[in-house]
Formats: C-alpha cells, structure tokens, sequence
C-alpha cells in the first residue's frame, strides 16, 4: 500500500510573506475592514498589546516565520514524495455562487496558476503577492489517478465529495494551494491533488468533527493507493486571523500534539469564522496523519494593529511513528 512520508501544516497568510517594515499595511486594511468594530476591538484589546506593534519585534517574528517555512519546504522537497495532496480552503477563487462544495477532490490533468490584473490587487496585498501567485500563468503537476481513487474511497466510506475535472475558465487555483506550490515546493514543483474544504462561507460549512473524520477517511484511501508510493499531505491556513484569538490556536496545537482528537472535536464552531475557519484544514490534516509523530516547529502570534488584529501563524509537521 501506498505510504505517508511526511505531513505538514502551515500557515499562509499574506501577512508572512510580507516584509516586516510593511505590516502596517495589512493593519490598514483591518481598520477599513466592513466586517471588523476596529474602534470596539482597539477598546478591548489586551493589555501590554504596545509593546508587541515594534519594529524589533515585527522582524524578530518575521524572521522565526521564515525559519519555520524554509525548514518545511526543505523537508517536503527532500522527502521524494510521489504526489502532495493538499488540503486547503477557496475563497471566491475557482468557485463561486454557482456552487460552493463542502469537500471537493480536484481530479483533472489540467490545472493553472492565472495571475491577476495588478489593478485587482489590494495595495496592502501586493507586497506578497509572489507568494500567492507566478509572474505568469503556470501549469501544475496533477496526479489525476490518484484523486480519482481518493474519490472512490471517499465515497465509500459516506463523504460523498464533489469532484471538479475542469478548470472554470478564467479562474485561478486559489492561493491555499498556490502557497504550496511557490514557497514550499519552489524550484522543485511536484505532482499535487487539492483537496477543498468548505471553510469560509455559510451555510454548509463542516464542523470540526467531521472535517477530522474525512481526515481519516483520506487516510484510508491513501493507504490503499498502490503500493511504493510515496504521498506527502500539507494543510494550508490558519490559524486565528484577522482577530488572533491565542486560546483557540492554543487548543488546536494541544489537540494535535496530544493526540486528542476531544479537543479538536470540541472546538466552538462559533469562533470557527473568516480567517479562523482555515483551522479545518488543520483538523481534517490530524485526522489524516493521527498515527503519526507531530512537531510543532513555532507558533508565532502575529499582531500587527492596536486593536489585536493579525494572524496567529502556526508551522508544524508530522513524521512516520
């Protein structure tokens, strides 16, 4: 049977791809969010948050961020891994209103980067914008095989998961998965089958517990692939953002490295909304990778406003036991 070499997880806001001197623009962009009370999250912000907005301390995260990514693109590349499935999220990306699936397998040959018109760029987004997306449009690695008895097996075990063999035209790959391919893979791209999960938009958005159980039911279908294949599994997101909430990170790293699936079980599905609902994609990982050994490389609470807002930036990995 088929055999899982390597597990990772990380963290792919634009927020660690942007150079430290520039966090102040993503904080501009929080004060400007719609969704976000700034005035009411600067009033109830934590104490001592002033001493977390310094330059210092911005490049020493910064830095411990970009550690934690190179050590984990280094591992994925070096892990001679036959295909990477990669469990991530859409956010209005390749799909729209015209469906939006809860759990999705990406079984076709042809899959492409397109990157967008630069006037479509937020300003605060395009200093990472190298980290979402090539100069030019790019064609990836599928293993259409693969995702196709990933869809067998899932089917067979009661997901009954959408599959999407084409492309839309004129929509890219979304940045869940680009993240992958450009920071982590980089000069070694390598045959990838994305796997969505609904995370972000009402109303049929899995909770935390049936996100871990397709996590096991992935592990099943990947372990009756054929056998000598080496398969690699990243999720991709997370964790709290654009609120960091350090309890909930907290609970989700003790789950995961504890091995108590209780914990991730338990998560409040209410906090599991915007930025914080890319947890699921860490969940359904643990599921997949639940007999394996995990380490958690750094958590870094990325604050970058008064008002608390920033991006709980997580990077973690799992090995064979």
């Amino acid at each position: 049977m088929a055999k899982i070499v390597l597990g990772l997880a990380t963290s792919h806001s634009p927020n660690v791809s942007t150079a430290p001197d520039l966090w102040r623009l993503h904080a501009d962009r929080d004060r400007r969010n719609p969704n976000l009370d700034f005035a009411a999250l600067v009033k109830a912000a934590p104490a001592g948050l002033e001493a977390q907005l310094t330059p210092d301390v911005f490049q020493r995260k910064h830095d411990e961020c970009q550690q934690a990514i190179e050590a984990l693109g280094k591992a994925l590349r070096e892990s001679e891994a036959d295909a990477v499935i990669v469990i991530g999220d859409d956010q209005r990306e390749l799909f729209l209103d015209e469906c939006s699936p809860a759990f999705c397998v990406y079984t076709g040959k042809e899959l492409v980067d397109i990157p967008p018109a630069p006037e479509t760029v937020d300003p605060s987004h395009k200093p990472a914008l190298w980290s979402r997306h090539a100069e030019h449009l790019e064609h990836y690695l599928t293993d259409p095989a693969l995702a196709l008895h990933l869809t067998r097996s899932l089917c067979g075990q009661n997901f009954d998961v959408a599959v999407a063999a084409k492309q839309f035209e004129g929509r890219s790959l979304g940045h869940a998965f680009t993240f992958a391919r450009l920071r982590l893979m980089k000069e070694t791209p390598m045959p990838i089958v994305p796997i969505f999960i609904n995370t972000y938009y009402p109303p049929n958005q899995p909770g935390p517990g049936r996100c871990f159980e397709f996590g096991r039911a992935l592990r099943h279908g990947i372990n009756t692939w054929k056998p000598d294949a080496r398969v690699a599994v990243i999720a991709s997101g997370g964790l709290s953002h654009f609120i960091i909430d350090e309890q909930l990170d907290q609970q989700v790293i003790d789950g995961i490295l504890q091995h108590r699936p209780d914990l991730l079980f338990g998560l409040p599905a209410d906090k599991l909304n915007s930025g914080n609902s890319e947890i699921r994609n860490w969940v359904a990982a643990a599921g997949v990778m639940e007999d394996m050994l995990p380490t958690l490389l750094t958590y870094v609470p990325a604050y970058r406003s008064e008002a608390g807002t920033g991006c709980g930036m997580a990077f973690a990995r799992w090995d064979p036991a």
